[in-house]
């Protein structure tokens, strides 16, 4: 068999030298030089509307509890325990309940040892609660 001919060429482009990471760094550095020379063009100011304003005024603090509880409602919403607000209906969803325990059950699982005595006895409690009330809506 006569051998290939080979149509092109690979080129390495990634930098290995501390010399080559340096001329990078300094150009780098040059280019914020000359952006910070340029006047400054102020961008457009984010207009909210007056319900954009209401609605986060409304929104609770993003921390660990807010986050265990938005899942918590996630979960009870797909079992069929709350109402679905727009149709004002109880929807079941056993698949994306599970999958909503599960994730809450990585979560344990992955910050145990680093949560306040509160918050990990939330997530316990919360963990136990949908448990329960998704073997009885499997039955």
């Amino acid at each position: 068999m006569p051998e290939e001919k080979k149509d092109f060429i690979i080129k390495d482009r990634r930098i290995f030298s501390q010399e080559n990471l340096d001329k990078t760094e300094k150009a780098e550095d040059k280019l914020k030089e000359e952006k910070a020379d340029e006047p400054e063009a102020k961008e457009p100011k984010k207009e909210y509307a007056p319900d954009d304003k209401e609605a986060e005024a409304c929104l609770p603090e993003i921390n660990f509890p807010t986050f265990i509880m938005s899942l918590n409602a996630s979960a009870l919403f797909n079992l069929g325990v709350l109402e679905n607000p727009a149709t004002g209906q109880k929807e079941k969803n056993s698949a994306l309940a599970k999958q909503t325990i599960d994730i809450l059950c990585l979560l344990e699982e992955k910050t145990r040892g680093n949560l306040s005595k509160d918050e990990d006895v939330m997530l316990k409690n919360i963990l136990y609660d949908l448990r329960i009330i998704y073997v009885k809506e499997m039955k």
